[in-house]
Formats: C-alpha cells, sequence, structure tokens
C-alpha cells in the first residue's frame, strides 16, 4: 500500500526547485537526498500540467524554508517542469516504512478495514479511510446502516485500537454518527 508522505507545491525560482507540503511525522527519515517517491495526480485540486508527472520522482537535494521543503527533483531543470509537478502527491511503499514502537501510533493502512465497535460491544462498521484534518485526524466510519460518518481520532472517543484483534472501539457522544 502507498503512504503520502507529501504534495508538492508551488514552484520556488526559476531552476527547478518546488516547495513540498510535508505530509509525515518524520520527513527527515522520508526526504532525503536519492529517495526515491512513486507520484499521483489526485483527482482535484491538481495544476493542469500536473497530469504530465512521471511515475517515479527521486529527490537530489532540498533545503528547508519556512517550515517547508523546498526540494529539487531528478530531470526537472527549470520553473516549467516545476509547475507541472503541482498538487502531485509523493508516496512510499508502506512496507518500506518501519513501524512504530509507540503502541499510540498508528499508519492509515493499519486502521483502513478493522470493524468500529462501540463500548458497550455495538458493531458500527469499519474504518473506511482516515481524513487527516487540521485539527485532529478523523476516522472515515462507512456505518453499517449505510452511509459514513467521520470520528475525531482523539483519545477520548477512540479510547482503544486493537489491529491484532481487527477492531477500534469508540465511546462516541450521543448523535455524533446522525450528523
Amino acid at each position: 500500500m502507498l503512504l503520502v508522505v507529501g504534495q508538492i507545491g508551488k514552484a520556488h525560482g526559476i531552476r527547478g526547485e518546488v516547495s513540498v507540503v510535508v505530509r509525515t511525522d518524520e520527513p527527515e527519515e522520508r526526504f532525503v537526498a536519492g529517495a526515491v517517491f512513486t507520484t499521483e495526480v489526485p483527482r482535484v485540486g491538481a495544476a493542469s500540467g500536473a497530469h504530465r508527472a512521471p511515475d517515479k520522482l527521486t529527490l537530489t537535494s532540498l533545503r528547508w524554508h519556512q517550515g517547508r521543503i523546498i526540494a529539487q527533483f531528478e530531470g526537472v531543470d527549470d520553473r516549467n517542469g516545476a509547475e507541472a509537478l503541482r498538487g502531485v502527491l509523493l508516496q512510499v511503499n508502506s512496507s518500506d516504512v518501519p513501524l512504530s514502537d509507540d503502541p499510540d501510533e498508528f499508519h492509515d493502512h493499519q486502521l483502513i478495514g478493522l470493524r468500529v465497535v462501540s463500548i458497550d460491544g455495538t458493531d458500527l462498521g469499519s474504518v473506511a479511510g482516515i481524513d487527516h484534518a487540521p485539527a485532529s485526524d478523523l476516522l472515515v466510519l462507512d456505518k453499517s446502516v449505510g452511509g459514513t460518518a467521520l470520528i475525531p481520532f482523539v483519545s477520548q472517543m477512540v479510547p482503544k485500537v486493537d489491529v491484532a484483534g481487527g477492531r477500534v472501539i469508540v465511546d462516541l457522544p450521543n448523535g455524533l454518527l446522525d450528523l
């Protein structure tokens, strides 16, 4: 499974550099010279030229600037090439990412597909995805009764994640799944 670790933003200068919005907790491990990323053009929000992105991009150099990475990729030598990459997602294979020793840290692919049950044992559905919102991550619940709902992925509402047991136990306020 591919994990998104960044998204290419605007071109920076005239020599092919781009800004990268980091979408990983460990940028210093993912973004190093020589790293190879699988690319994906998002269906929505990509710049008009981004549909021509190569399948893979190799990072040749990077530096930090105002909380973002300024990156140079192999074969991208001018502003036009950089602009064509705007909006492209940078991904790594989940099998290349070591699991964390922290028992409260999970990768998206570990959560997707797990059953979601209330603290009284009621089956609510399954985790269809993770929405990485600015305030907190949200579990996208594919409800057993049809439809979807969002559950804030915070310890007050998700007291236990049992990956080995294939379930997420939730303690939700009344009406949250009705929104």
